[in-house]
C-alpha cells in the first residue's frame, strides 16, 4: 500500500472524508484532530502553541518572507523512518502552510525520494477537482468520484431552494483577517456567490489582499463575515475590538442590521471539498434565513456579534 504525507490539513481532511486515511501516515500539526490523534506529526512551525496577535503574525510572517526564510520545518528524521511515496505539499500560500519549495528542500536528501504533488487550488471548482487528483494518485479514483458527487447534490440543493425563492443577491463582506484587515480571495468569493451573495472587494481566484477601513466604509455591505485564517471564533472575539474602535463602525449598515457574523476559519480557508461546502450551506443559511435552514451541526461554527458578546 503507498505511503502519503499530507503537509496540508485540507488534504488530510479529504482523505479522512474519502475513506483513504490509512495510507496517510505523516501530516502537519495543524491537521484535523482525528489525524493527530493517529499520525506521526512531520511539519511543525515556530509559532506553534504561540498567542500572538493578529497584528505580530502578520508582521512575523512578512519579515520571514522578506528574509527568504520559512517559519516551518519538517521533522526529517519522521519523515525519513516514514518514507513515503507521495508527499501532497502546496503552493496557493506560504504564509498559511508548508510550501512545495521549502517541501522540496527538506526531502532532497532521503534516501528514497517521494513523489511531491501540489494541492494548489484558485476556484471552488478546483478545490472539487483536486479531491479527485488525490483519489488518483492513490489509484481510488471511485472513492473522489462518489465524494464529490454527494458534495455537488449538498449545492444543488441549495441552489434548487434559493431558485425556487428567487432571493435577492446580498452584499456581503468577508474578511481573511482583522489586523490589517484583508479582503477574501481564491475559492471563498465563489461560496459567498454560490449562497446567494456577493463580495465586491473579493479577489476570486486570486490571492487575499490587505485593503483600507475607508474602502469598507465606502462599499458599506449588508452583511459582513469575519472568519481570520486559522482563528476559532474564541480566538476572533478577543481582536473585535480592533474593528469596532474604528470610525464609522456602528454606522454601518451589517451592524444596523444585526448582520455580523463571526465564523470558524475552517469552513472558508481550509480549502476541502467538504468543510467549503459546509461553508456554503451556512453562508446561504445566514444571508437567507427563511429560506435555508442553519444544520444542526454548524449552529457551534459561528455567532452573530454583538457588543455583548465580547462581554459574556
Amino acid at each position: 500500500m503507498l505511503k502519503i504525507c499530507s503537509f496540508l490539513p485540507a488534504v488530510t481532511q479529504m482523505m479522512c472524508d474519502m475513506g483513504l486515511q490509512e495510507y496517510v501516515h505523516g501530516i502537519t500539526f495543524e491537521c484535523p484532530q482525528q489525524a493527530l490523534s493517529e499520525k506521526e506529526i512531520v511539519v511543525r512551525c515556530i509559532l506553534e502553541g504561540k498567542a500572538y496577535s493578529s497584528h505580530e503574525i502578520d508582521r512575523l510572517f512578512s519579515a520571514s518572507k522578506r528574509d527568504g526564510k520559512s517559519l516551518y520545518y519538517v521533522e526529517e528524521r519522521i519523515l525519513e523512518a516514514i518514507a513515503p511515496d507521495i508527499i501532497f505539499t502546496q503552493d496557493v500560500c506560504d504564509v498559511c502552510q508548508i510550501d512545495t519549495e521549502c517541501t522540496a528542500a527538506a526531502v532532497a536528501h532521503l534516501p528514497k525520494q517521494p513523489e511531491l504533488i501540489s494541492i494548489t487550488p484558485a476556484s471552488l471548482q478546483d478545490v472539487f477537482e483536486n479531491a479527485l487528483t488525490i483519489a488518483r494518485a492513490l489509484k481510488r479514483e471511485n472513492a473522489g468520484i462518489a465524494y464529490v458527487d454527494v458534495l455537488n447534490e449538498q449545492l444543488n440543493d441549495i441552489d434548487r431552494l434559493l431558485n425556487s425563492a428567487a432571493v435577492q443577491t446580498k452584499e456581503v463582506l468577508l474578511l481573511e483577517w482583522i489586523d490589517p484587515i484583508f479582503n477574501c480571495g481564491h475559492w471563498i468569493p465563489h461560496q459567498i456567490e454560490r449562497a446567494g451573495g456577493i463580495d465586491r472587494l473579493s479577489r476570486p481566484a486570486g490571492d487575499s489582499t490587505v485593503i483600507d477601513w475607508s474602502a469598507v466604509v465606502a462599499y458599506n455591505p449588508e452583511i459582513l463575515v469575519i472568519a481570520p485564517c486559522g482563528f476559532t471564533i474564541a480566538r476572533t472575539l478577543k481582536e473585535m475590538h480592533l474593528l469596532t474602535e474604528k470610525p464609522e463602525w456602528s454606522s454601518l449598515r451589517a451592524v444596523q442590521n444585526n448582520a455580523v457574523y463571526i465564523a470558524d476559519f475552517d469552513l472558508f480557508t481550509q480549502s476541502s471539498a467538504h468543510t467549503l461546502t459546509r461553508g456554503i450551506t451556512l453562508l446561504a443559511a445566514l444571508f437567507h434565513p427563511g429560506v435555508v435552514a442553519i444544520p444542526e451541526n454548524l449552529v457551534r461554527k459561528f455567532v452573530r456579534f454583538s457588543e455583548k458578546v465580547i462581554h459574556n
